[in-house]
Order: C-alpha cells, then sequence, then structure tokens
C-alpha cells in the first residue's frame, strides 16, 4: 500500500509515481504494456500539444472516449494544465454531445475511440453543427504525438481542493447537472475503495468499468494507481474477449455491474475454472437481485462479492466488509465508508428515522462533491450543514449496515447507465405518430431496469416498435431507446389534472410480472393498455 496521496492533486499524483516506480507496468492494453514512466511522458507532450491550442488553468476540457491508455494520459494532461477534465460518454450521439458541451461550458473536446471513430470529421462537423454546441477545438488523443513547440505546462500547481473533474449527473431535474469533483475528494475515495478490496501491488485488475463514471474513475484507475496494482484493458466488450482476458493474465480483480456478470455467465465460452483466479468484485452501478448473486456465488465460489452503494457526487458511500456474509450481500449495500457519515432522514419532517424505519439516504463527508456546476445555492443537493441530500431511499440497522430501498427521483439505471426519463420522453415525442408520451422505469432480472415508454397515439395512426426504435436511433444514445412500449387511449390523471405516474409505473410492473417472457429479444414489447377494464 502506498503511503497517503490524499493531499495531492492529480498532477503531483502522476508525476510522483512516475519518478518512484518509472518502468512498473500501469496497464496492459492486450499484451501492450505501458509504464507509469511512459503514461506520464505521453500525458506532457499531449499537454504540450493541448497548451499551444489555448488550454489553461479553468479551461473546461471534454473527454470523451472508451477506456484505452492514451484516455489515461489524456486525463492528466489536461490535470497537467490546471484545466477542469469534463467526462463524457462516449455513446452519445453528437447533438447529446453538443447539448452537454453547453451546460458544462466545454470548449475544447478530446475525442478518443468511440463507435464514431471511423467518420472521425463527420463526427465532429456534426457536433459544431448542433444547436447549443460550446465546442471550439477538437483535439484527437489517439493520434501518435511528439509535442510541440510554444506549448507547455501550467506553471500553476493545482491545489488538492481545486475543481479538477466534472461529472454528468441526471439529478432531479430534467436537464443533466455537473457534479464538481476535486482530486482530493477523488483520492480519499480511492483510498477507501482501495482498502475495501485489499489492494496490493500483486493484484490485477481486469478493468471493464468506463473511466468516465465516478465507479470506473474511483474503484478503477485511482484505487489501482495508489495499490500499484495492474490494469488489463480488454480489447472489446465480448464476453468472450473478457473471458480470455481473465484467464490469459489471471487476474484477481473484476468490477462490474450484473448485468456484466449476467452475460459473462450465461456465455457459452463461461467455464467456471477459467474465471478461478478472480478473488474480489463490486456489484455497483445497479441493484443486484437475491437470485443474481445467489448465481453469482454458485458460479464463482472463490470470489469475494462485495454490493456498494455511492453517488457521481459522492463514491462509495458504503461497502460491504471483505469477506462478509452472502445474506449482508444480497440484503445490504454494506457499511458507511470511513470518513462518511450517513442519516435516514424522514420525508416529510426531516426527522431522523429510527434503526430500520425507511427514509431518504442522507450523507456527509470528505469526499463530497464541490457543488453542481452553475446550480443555485437553494437548487444544490447539499444543505447549510454539508449533507447531502441523495433522493434515495433506505434504512440504517441497528448494526449499522445500510440497505437501499430505491429511490425517491425518477432515474432509471438499467444496467448501470443512468437515463432520465425526460430525454426519452422528447425523442419519442417527435415520432410523428405520438401525441403524448411518459417514461417509466420497469423491473428486470436482467438490466436491473428496463425503458417503458407510454404513448397516446394520433387519431387515425398505427404504431411499430421495430420501425420507432430505428428512428429513435438517430435522435438518442442506444442505451436510452425503450425496450418496450404500453399504448394508452388516455392517461390517468389525479385530482390536480396530473398525468397519474405512480400508475402508470403500476402498469408498467404488472406487466414485467406477469409475462416473464417479456425482454429486450420478444418480438411482444408492444402492448394495448384498457384502462376502462383494467386489463392488457
Amino acid at each position: 500500500m502506498k503511503k497517503n496521496v490524499t493531499g495531492m492533486s492529480f498532477r503531483d499524483l502522476i508525476e510522483r509515481e512516475a519518478a518512484l516506480s518509472a518502468d512498473k507496468p500501469l496497464l496492459y492494453m492486450g499484451s501492450r504494456a505501458f509504464s507509469l514512466k511512459e503514461i506520464n511522458d505521453i500525458a506532457d507532450n499531449m499537454a504540450q500539444e493541448l497548451s499551444a491550442l489555448g488550454v489553461k488553468r479553468g479551461t473546461h476540457v471534454g473527454l470523451c472516449g472508451t477506456n484505452t491508455a492514451r484516455w489515461v494520459a489524456a486525463f492528466f494532461a489536461i490535470q497537467k494544465l490546471g484545466a477542469i477534465c469534463v467526462l463524457m460518454n462516449p455513446a452519445l450521439l453528437p447533438k447529446e454531445i453538443a447539448e452537454y458541451s453547453s451546460i458544462g461550458e466545454v470548449t475544447y473536446l478530446c475525442c478518443g475511440k468511440s463507435r464514431f471513430s471511423d467518420d472521425e470529421e463527420g463526427y465532429i462537423e456534426a457536433i459544431r453543427q448542433s444547436e447549443h454546441n460550446a465546442v471550439s477545438y477538437f483535439y484527437n488523443i489517439e493520434k501518435e504525438i511528439k509535442g510541440v513547440e510554444g506549448g507547455k505546462e501550467s506553471e500553476f500547481r493545482p491545489q488538492p481542493d481545486d475543481p479538477a473533474i466534472m461529472l454528468f449527473t441526471s439529478g432531479s431535474t430534467a436537464r443533466p447537472k455537473c457534479a464538481l469533483l476535486s482530486s482530493y475528494s477523488v483520492l480519499v475515495s480511492a483510498t477507501e475503495s482501495m482498502k475495501s478490496q485489499l489492494l496490493t501491488e500483486n493484484d490485477r485488475t481486469c478493468l471493464i468499468l468506463p473511466l468516465f463514471h465516478v465507479f470506473g474513475i474511483v474503484a478503477g484507475l485511482f484505487a489501482n494507481i495508489l495499490a500499484g496494482s495492474v490494469m488489463y484493458l480488454p480489447e472489446d466488450m465480448h464476453t468472450a474477449t473478457l473471458i480470455d482476458t481473465i484467464e490469459r493474465y489471471e487476474c484477481t480483480v473484476f468490477h462490474a455491474v450484473p448485468t456484466m456478470m449476467l452475460m459473462l455467465i450465461s456465455s457459452k465460452e463461461f467455464l467456471p475454472e477459467r474465471l478461478k483466479s478472480v478473488r474480489c468484485t463490486i456489484l455497483s452501478g445497479a441493484a443486484a437481485t437475491k437470485e443474481q448473486i445467489e448465481l453469482f456465488q454458485k458460479n464463482l465460489p472463490n470470489d469475494h462479492f462485495l454490493s456498494a452503494y455511492g453517488l457521481s457526487e459522492s463514491a462509495p458511500v458504503s461497502t460491504l466488509p471483505y469477506g462478509d456474509t452472502l445474506e449482508n450481500c444480497i440484503t445490504t449495500v454494506g457499511k458507511p465508508m470511513d470518513h462518511i457519515k450517513v442519516r435516514i432522514v424522514d420525508i416529510e419532517t426531516g426527522r431522523d428515522c429510527m434503526p430500520g424505519q425507511k427514509g431518504e439516504i442522507i450523507v456527509k463527508g470528505v469526499n463530497l462533491m464541490t457543488a453542481y456546476y452553475k446550480v443555485r445555492i437553494e437548487d444544490q443537493s447539499i444543505d447549510g450543514e454539508g449533507w447531502l441530500h441523495t433522493g434515495d431511499l433506505g434504512c440504517l440497522r441497528e448494526d449499522g449496515y445500510l440497505c437501499f430501498l430505491g429511490r425517491l427521483k425518477e432515474l432509471i439505471i438499467r444496467g448501470g447507465e443512468n437515463i432520465m426519463p425526460q430525454d426519452v420522453a422528447a425523442a419519442v415525442s417527435t415520432l410523428k405518430q405520438v401525441k403524448d408520451v411518459k417514461v417509466v422505469a420497469v423491473p428486470s432480472d436482467f438490466y436491473g431496469e428496463e425503458v417503458c415508454a407510454c404513448i397516446i397515439l394520433r387519431p387515425g395512426t398505427e404504431f411499430d416498435s421495430e420501425s420507432a426504435k430505428k428512428e429513435l436511433k438517430e435522435k438518442i444514445a442506444g442505451f436510452k431507446i425503450p425496450s418496450y412500449f404500453l399504448i394508452y387511449e388516455e392517461f390517468p390523471v389525479l385530482a390536480t389534472g396530473k398525468v397519474d405516474m405512480v400508475s402508470l409505473k403500476k402498469d408498467a410492473a404488472a406487466l414485467a410480472f406477469a409475462a416473464p417472457e417479456w425482454n429486450a429479444d420478444s418480438p411482444c414489447d408492444t402492448w394495448q393498455i384498457d384502462r376502462k377494464s383494467s386489463e392488457c
């Protein structure tokens, strides 16, 4: 275990680690090793080029790409200049990137590998032409670089509590919000995550967690850097590739959302002995069911499964102690991490709940975000006493374990991806057949949650789900496209005249429960709701 680094900036950390362990591999891409020194050298050259383009202290620089060595180097290059690194999902469409750039005031975009890589010029032009776009300069992080004259590192040395990272979080409003994180908060979180995993320099992590997510940046990248362990970045996300990577390099750590674990175990390439080297898996990003965890444990008896709970604004909040019981893994999300305080408060009164009583989870600690970027004080989720109001429901048991019981906010989490219903509804409403739409989550044994669009059709029109999905692919990212559609003649309403969203959710949940064959591959994904007879 490395000495305490929570008083360091990201720039200081990589430069110190590169000096102490220059030739030690930091990560592998296939059989190609990248040492700490090489990553730092690439970051230096990138910093020179970005500086020559005009990036400096305080510049908002987007970083959008899949996990690669150059993504890691680009992250540190941005930090070397004292700029703020705005992490973006490479699955987003160009117009979505443009919208996010406007929200986060991103003027420079570092582009890595994505499904748009084969048409980089078209991708960039589509962003430029999109409404609300704020990006003026584009930089390809995967190209070969040598540095340029006129570029230089910032003479300013970032401080540990300076804003360093911006993460998009759907929050509780229609537009995504940006959570500002400092190197201090991230490194505190990573230190705690490293301890919970019992990571050492002898560990080998198969890293599939996307680095634009807080789960990946904390439990993946920085927890491994602090422990001195080695990361293996698979060439793709096919189950055969992941299984081969784990088996070939005898990976000891593999974190995933429950969906990925299900895919691995159901793969035709899966055999328990091929993954026998794995000793630790954190399951997070989406809730795992009792049946899922029992299935994982049965197929991977050598693995310690750790349930965990966290948010972009504060991650992790809690983690199951290593070696804890299967029962606690199934029924709780562990105990609060060191330096983190957790309370459960009554939703109506704000008073503390008794042990076992359900209420809103609020947290406080040194790893909290700095704030939401450019959000009014009265709209921030952190109150005057420093407590973050998560919008999530839970309870604390008398033995200190935290149980997660659902969400107050409408965020849909599908296989670890955060989806705002308003984003999906806006896209579905553009379909010519659709008169009105509301979007809700439905439970899924595979993804945790699926997206369901409740729609009212325009008179005289018919609806074909497959045609709708094809059209939506041009409007929103693939993971946001509804898997199911419920057709209503009219929506149920409350006495106030507002749509009864609770009833819509019950309709969707009832169908999911009554039709277990209802899944993403099923042709029967469009359902007619007869509100008068309450039958489907």
